[in-house]
């Protein structure tokens, strides 16, 4: 079981990851007003001190602390620890995101270090932006400037609580929720200073130091205290579910992965590393494209006088994917004759020979996202010019089992990714190869696109539109209804589906996912299909009988086929023409022979 502490944004994207699971967890917050949404987690209210803690972890059986409380929850980090040590559970802190210290903001160890240096700088009109429960921690700043102001939330609680520790209501402020609310109160108060927590992006850090800034107002700012140096730092919702499914093994069904190009991007890092260094690097740190920071063993390094090369050996989770266990090299070597970074084809890494990629022709297959990625972090290194070579050992055998041939990509795998993380059995994959296929299509300027389930049907429709490049013909797997949006996202004029029987059944139902892991064949419905076709009696029987769809094109006599099949296509124009709203759709059934009857054309 798993214990989440914290009524933060970071607690409430902790609680969504912990959801995937589909498996009980425990959410626990200090009080009842924060709004959380727990799937399949039991809330529980009130802060718990150490023993309560740890009486809490042995009655549950706690294999994990979650730590998404707010960075000064002091007391509540200091339960986690004590309970973490004595009970030996691993702890994840869900950390926020900090920008840089910059030296206009004069930082302050804590309160006390707070109140000296107000006090050096003659501050007397301040606007104490840290919360009500930092009043008391400013008692003797507020008791001797009788012109401080605190801001605090507008609640019963807040002015109690402000009440309670002598501090005059009279001299609160209350936060609004508007885009413009800092800017706005300062320039109605004209404090001197403004006191202010580190409290990171989610806490609105920046937003109240950039409103003092414009208005040439100093900040004072607490820095975050210390967490334990044996907490597991993960900064996002990734790197969460990472570190849960290594340390609670069996929570989550399936593990997640990393792209190819998170792990080129990782590699080429540590590269980069070891030739600014002269180390070897163990493991090496990158950020992904949502902000979030991972870090990746690197398996082999090697360095020379201008060159480094580095090795990532891939995870791909429990994702089927043809690259997993595989390395994605990096060498990095300086180039002192331009500036700038220059991706180079290295062996096993493709190189596009059809446009609609939005990759030069010739170009190695490194997609935008994953250039991007290294782009940035190799920038951050290194200012000058560099040339970075990816490569994949086995990659050109590989890339005969992906769509890259039919791509115009030769010679090796695509380096892809638009999350750096691939998500177990996930769609997003699968779709978005399928964009690029229909982008190509689009790219070449064939007149129509021809959708199929894969190499079978294909076969068979290829022989209706002989005229059509390769490039026209796309595979959707199962997923009809999101290969139909991407169809009229790019404006496809005309669109022709081959569909097998084994999927039109599913699709006539409504089931625009045709896996056999979500849905399967319904014979109640397709008896409701027959009756709306004014079959005979005997086709009851027939459906009955049949363990799978494709004996259906056996069992049904000639009059009652054409009728039932030509009612089961309607069924699904029904459900796929509303997603290709200006183009024209044409299905086609075709039978276990190939054959595409003219009464399943429609």
């Amino acid at each position: 079981m798993i214990l989440i502490l914290g009524g933060t944004t970071e607690g409430r994207t902790a609680v969504k990851v912990a959801d995937e699971a589909g498996k009980p967890y425990f959410y626990s917050t200090k009080g009842e007003w924060q709004e959380v949404l727990c799937k399949n987690g039991t809330r529980i209210t009130g802060g718990m001190n150490p023993e309560e803690m740890k009486d809490f972890c042995r009655e549950n059986n706690i294999r994990l602390l979650v730590d998404a409380a707010h960075p000064f929850a002091s007391q509540l980090h200091q339960a986690v620890d004590e309970t973490s040590r004595v009970l030996k559970i691993p702890v994840v802190r869900f950390e926020r995101k900090y920008p840089p210290r910059t030296t206009d903001i004069i930082w302050c160890e804590d309160y006390s270090d707070a109140i000296r240096q107000l006090e050096e700088k003659n501050i007397e009109h301040l606007l104490a932006l840290t919360g009500v429960q930092t009043i008391s921690k400013l008692r003797p700043y507020w008791e001797k400037h009788t012109t401080c102001r605190f801001r605090v939330l507008e609640r019963e609680a807040s002015i109690a609580l402000a009440q309670k520790q002598g501090f005059d209501p009279q001299r609160l402020v209350y936060y609004r929720a508007a885009e413009d609310s800092e800017l706005s109160l300062l320039k109605q108060l004209h404090p001197q200073a403004i006191l202010t927590k580190e409290s990171g992006e989610s806490g609105g850090f920046l937003q109240k130091v950039e409103a003092a800034r414009s208005l040439h107002i100093p900040v004072f700012a607490v820095k975050r205290p210390a967490l334990p140096g044996h907490f597991i730092i993960v900064t996002g919702e990734h790197g969460l579910r990472k570190q849960i499914e290594l340390l609670v093994p069996g929570f989550y069904h399936l593990r997640s992965g990393y792209t190819t190009g998170a792990c080129a991007t990782a590699a080429s890092k540590a590269a980069l590393m070891a030739l600014i260094l002269g180390e070897e690097q163990k493991t090496v740190s990158f950020t992904i494209p949502n902000g979030e920071e991972m870090t990746l063993p690197v398996a082999h390094t090697e360095i020379g006088k201008d060159m480094a090369t580095a090795t990532i050996i891939k995870d791909a989770g429990d994702d089927p994917d043809v690259t997993n266990g595989c390395s994605i090299v990096a060498t990095v070597r300086f180039n002192h004759a331009e500036k700038g970074i220059r991706f180079m084809q290295g062996e096993g890494v493709g190189r596009v020979t059809l446009p609609g990629l939005g990759l030069e022709i010739g170009a190695p297959a490194i997609n935008h996202t994953p250039r991007q990625m290294m782009i940035r972090e190799l920038s951050e290194l290194y200012d000058k010019g560099l040339d970075v070579t990816i490569s994949v050992p086995g990659g050109k055998e590989m890339a005969l089992r992906t769509f890259n041939p039919k791509l115009g990509i030769v010679d090796g795998i695509s380096i892809i990714g638009t999350s750096g993380i691939v998500r177990p059995f996930s769609s997003e994959a699968f779709v978005d190869a399928i964009r690029r296929e229909v982008e190509v299509c689009v790219a070449i300027g064939s007149p129509r696109l021809v959708i199929n389930s894969g190499a079978k049907s294909e076969r068979f429709v290829k022989e209706r539109y002989p005229e059509l490049p390769t490039q026209a013909f796309v595979h959707y797997g199962n997923f009809i209804g999101e290969t139909l949006k991407i169809a009229a996202d790019l404006k496809i004029p005309e669109v022709t589906m081959g569909i097998m029987i084994g999927k039109a059944v599913k699709l006539a139902e409504g089931n625009l996912d045709t896996h056999s892991k979500k849905v399967v064949m319904n014979k109640e419905f397709l008896k409701q299909v027959a009756e709306e076709a004014g079959c005979s009696p005997v086709v009851y029987d027939g459906i009955e009988k049949v363990t799978l769809a494709r004996e259906l094109w056996g069992v049904l006599p000639d009059g009652d086929a054409q009728r039932f099949f030509s009612c089961l296509l309607a069924h699904c124009m029904e459900h796929c023409a509303p997603l290709l709203p200006d183009g024209k759709l044409t299905i086609m059934l075709i039978d276990e022979d190939g054959n595409i009857p003219t009464f399943a054309v429609l």
